[in-house]
């Protein structure tokens, strides 16, 4: 899939860059909303003979961001996304055995510096499909009774979108869009013991945006 999307994207650019025609320029504000599903999350030793519980989370999300975007000939468009506050998970519990004794570990984390870089195609004058990738910084906040901690992570991923422009007087426009977004799996290592690691199988996301800018 991320072939996929990085050949869309080098297309859309490509055409781009040998626009005849000025780019125009916009800028504006988005408010989405939507489900996040954590995919098994667990902790284990290296040797894997011992492992926590698998857990998936699935959490509802309402994020607010502001964009910039670059239009070619009415039809391609070039853009950046950005989330401006950090979207905050619930505290998640497992309970992992350590020598017949059962250690309980408690996480919570801070999703922070939420970007995405993306490209468009108008498919007529007000309906448009969209391709981009997106990073995130994921912020650990862990109290672990089977000791040590684990360090921050990015989580890399691609997003795909279609959605709805509708433009009004004086370069205004408002927008309605659908989005699935998905994020890579990460691995990080306990900093007091190498032998214990962490892994997130991938973050899905579900949702949708609504959003209002002007044309400069």
């Amino acid at each position: 899939m991320k072939k996929i999307i990085t050949t869309i994207l080098a297309l859309l650019f490509a055409s781009a860059a040998y626009s005849i025609e000025k780019p125009t320029f916009s800028a504006g504000l988005s408010l989405a909303g939507g489900v996040f599903e954590v995919d098994g999350a667990s902790e284990k030793n290296a040797d894997a003979t011992k492992k926590a519980n698998e857990d998936d989370a699935e959490a509802l999300y309402g994020i607010g961001s502001i964009f910039l975007e670059a239009k070619f000939n009415d039809k391609f468009v070039l853009g950046v996304d950005y989330v401006p506050h950090s979207l905050d998970t619930e505290t998640s519990e497992n309970v992992q055995s350590q020598m017949g004794t059962n250690k309980t570990n408690t996480v919570q984390i801070d999703f922070e510096d939420y970007t995405t870089v993306y490209a468009a195609i108008f498919l007529n004058e007000n309906f448009y499909a969209k391709a981009g990738y997106a990073q995130v910084e994921a912020i650990t906040n862990e109290n672990l009774g089977t000791g040590g901690a684990y360090g921050n992570e990015t989580f890399d991923g691609y997003t795909l979108g279609l959605g709805y422009n509708k433009d009004l007087d004086n370069g205004i426009f408002l927008r309605l869009e659908g989005n699935y977004t998905e994020f890579d799996g990460v691995t990080s290592k306990n900093t007091a013991d190498t032998t214990k690691s962490i892994t997130v199988d991938g973050i899905t996301g579900y949702g949708a945006k609504i959003s209002v800018g002007r044309n400069f």
